[in-house]
C-alpha cells in the first residue's frame, strides 16, 4: 500500500486572548456544522473567535455562540448570520466528561483554534479556568524575563 499524503494543518484564526485570560487544562478538537457559503469564507480566513463561547445544553449539544464568519463576497441569500450559534460535533461520552469538569466552581470552555485538517474545519476548545490579575502580571514578567533572557543570548554569540 501507497502512503496516503495528507494535508497540511491550515490554520485560519486563533484565540490568543484565551491563553491571555484563562490557564488552559485540556484541549479537545471537534468538527463544526456550517453551511456551504461559511466554509468558503472560512477558507478565505473570514473569521473570528476573539469574542466566542462553548456551552453545553441540557440534551447533551455543544454549541458555539459569538463566532464571527463573515459573509461570502459571492453568496447572496444562501449568506447566514455572522453570529448565529453553530453546533460543534463531539462524542456524547466526551462531551458529558467535558460538562462534569466545566460545572466546577471557576471553570469554562473556550474555543481556542479554528483550522482545516483533511480538508474538514475543526475547531480546537479548551477547558480553562480563569486568571486572577496577579497571575496575568506573573505571566508578563515571566515573557519579558524569557525574552531579555534570548536578546542576551543572541549577544554573547555575536560578540
Amino acid at each position: 500500500m501507497a502512503a496516503e499524503k495528507r494535508e497540511p494543518v491550515k490554520l485560519v484564526s486563533n484565540n490568543k486572548r484565551a491563553y491571555h485570560d484563562y490557564f488552559i487544562l485540556e484541549k479537545h478538537e471537534c468538527g463544526i456544522e456550517l453551511y456551504g457559503t461559511e466554509v468558503k469564507s472560512l477558507r478565505q480566513g473570514k473569521c473570528s473567535i476573539k469574542e466566542a463561547l462553548v456551552s453545553i445544553d441540557r440534551h447533551y449539544e455543544i454549541w458555539i455562540e459569538g463566532m464571527n464568519i463573515s459573509p461570502y463576497d459571492h453568496g447572496n441569500i444562501m449568506n447566514k448570520d455572522p453570529l448565529r450559534k453553530r453546533k460543534l460535533l463531539m462524542h456524547k461520552s466526551e462531551i458529558y466528561k467535558l460538562q462534569s469538569q466545566a460545572s466546577e466552581q471557576g471553570f469554562t470552555i473556550v474555543p481556542l483554534e479554528i483550522y482545516f485538517k483533511d480538508g474538514k474545519a475543526k475547531v480546537e476548545i479548551g477547558l480553562a479556568k480563569g486568571k486572577k490579575l496577579y497571575d496575568k502580571r506573573e505571566d508578563k514578567m515571566k515573557k519579558d524575563q524569557n525574552r531579555e533572557m534570548q536578546r542576551n543570548w543572541k549577544i554573547q554569540l555575536k560578540g
